[in-house]
């Protein structure tokens, strides 16, 4: 099993620029792919950007150029590079993490980190 801490959301003017940080422990080399989803109020959680150990990465069409993920191996941590931020990402967001079989490895959701973009 895969534990996750998200940090790095806080409070940003559209336009600005956060980097979301999805930290693991526990089983790392079960880890295939690492996923951030995100749960804006009233809505259902989407999937918003993922990589695998190869470093294939997607994108949902939203944030498709302003978004980066990136994955730190030494530190065993996932990122979210945020650019050109709008008012529609904010959010809550959760990061996941999946074994080769498509099945996740964590054992639970963590408690995601708060996007606000706002002036």
């Amino acid at each position: 099993q895969v534990q996750l801490v998200e940090s790095g959301g806080g409070l940003v003017q559209p336009g600005g620029s956060l980097r979301l940080s999805c930290a693991a422990s526990g089983s790392i080399s079960s880890i295939y792919a690492m996923e951030w989803y995100r749960q804006a109020p009233g809505k259902q959680r989407e999937l918003v950007a993922g990589i695998s150990t190869g470093g294939i990465t997607n994108y949902a069409g939203s944030v498709k150029g302003r978004f980066t993920i990136s994955r730190d191996n030494a530190k065993n941590t996932w990122y979210l590079q945020m650019n050109s931020l709008k008012a529609e990402d904010t959010a809550v967001y959760y990061c996941n993490a999946y074994g080769v079989d498509g099945v996740t490895v964590a054992d639970s959701w963590g408690q995601g980190t708060q996007v606000t973009v706002s002036s």
